[in-house]
């Protein structure tokens, strides 16, 4: 589990805004999806989801950003040992699924490919339909998976998690 403190650090440096389309809201169903999805992927669900907390945790516009993946990889870099620990291959996976979330690829190591269907499955969000030909897993692909992820983005569905599990308030 993503402890307080961790959302607390990456908040505090966050220079957008928290609730906007790549902040916490974006990142706690990034997690909910890649919870869901790694039950059938068997992906290291420590690492889907410190991806779902770093993988936007450094951009500094909401439109295209290019280099925010490598921001957020350094984030995490600059955070580990401090705020979670994972070994030396596990975050060597997280800093590639980071680096490379917004790439078109579409095959990798399964907990690496498990975190960007989480990301992908959430592009509703801003208005772009979920293309299975370009999800990773075949748990990602799965009808019922997509339109359960699609409907909460058009939504812009606010999971409980955000206040029950990181303590954030968003106001108004």
């Amino acid at each position: 589990m993503i402890s307080i403190e961790l959302i607390q650090e990456i908040t505090k440096q966050y220079p957008l805004k928290i609730g906007g389309t790549h902040g916490v809201t974006h990142w706690a169903r990034v997690l909910e999806n890649g919870r869901r999805i790694s039950k059938a992927t068997g992906a290291n669900l420590e690492i889907v989801e410190l991806f779902a907390v770093f993988h936007d945790a450094n951009r500094r516009r909401e439109g295209h950003d290019h280099a925010h993946g490598k921001r957020g990889a350094d984030l995490a870099k600059e955070l580990r040992g401090k705020y979670f620990d994972l070994n030396d291959l596990d975050f060597a996976l997280l800093i590639t699924a980071c680096e490379e979330h917004t790439s078109r690829k579409t095959s990798g190591e399964i907990s690496v490919v498990t975190c960007w269907d989480s990301d992908r499955l959430d592009l509703p969000r801003v208005g772009i339909a979920v293309r299975p030909e370009r999800l990773c897993t075949d748990a990602a692909r799965d009808r019922e998976m997509i339109a359960w992820a699609d409907e909460r983005g058009r939504a812009r569905h606010l999971p409980a998690l955000v206040y029950d599990e990181w303590g954030v308030e968003l106001g108004d």
